[in-house]
């Protein structure tokens, strides 16, 4: 497995919109809509990406496909919140520390760019990715019936403090 930092590959939007919906579509009946806002979301970030505000972490096997990703969106760049998004790990690599390792990478991103807020969207019944997200600082802040992603779910709000959960930092 190898793991990239802002490395964009022609196919990674369509990739990383086949993980999630390869999962999405199967445990959780999500269809075009929840596709199209994927392929809209993603198109926008990786327009206006910049290194200054944002990060993105792949990992691919040995063949070169794609088997986890991760981002932290901090737009615009003054911004000292970022939103964790299209976090996800090919079922196939589940339980190999992949997450733990994206989680990891993008933490470190945080402290390393000062952010002050990390957040994130998801909605209730992933627990093995809460369980995750838990473990590296985020905590439940709010729980709605709005259901942005058109799938008949609770939506969850996690955030997290990643400077105040840094080890590095000086007193």
């Amino acid at each position: 497995m190898r793991c990239e930092t802002n490395t964009y590959r022609p196919g990674l939007i369509a990739d990383t919109i086949a993980l999630h919906m390869d999962y999405y579509a199967r445990h959780w009946n999500f269809g075009a809509a929840f596709e199209a806002k994927l392929a809209r979301d993603m198109g926008e970030f990786h327009t206006r990406f910049d290194p200054r505000s944002a990060m993105f972490a792949t990992v691919h096997d040995d063949t070169g496909a794609l088997t986890g990703t991760i981002t932290m969106d901090a737009h615009p760049p003054t911004q000292r919140h970022a939103h964790l998004r299209w976090f996800i790990v090919d079922e196939a690599h589940a339980g190999k520390g992949l997450g733990a390792e994206l989680m990891r990478r993008a933490m470190d991103w945080c402290r390393d760019n000062r952010i002050e807020r990390a957040w994130l969207t998801t909605f209730a019944g992933l627990d093995p990715a809460r369980r995750l997200y838990e473990r590296h600082g985020f905590a439940l802040v709010s729980q709605s019936e709005q259901d942005q992603w058109q799938g008949g779910v609770v939506e969850q709000r996690f955030e997290a403090a990643p400077l105040e959960s840094d080890s590095r930092r000086e007193p």
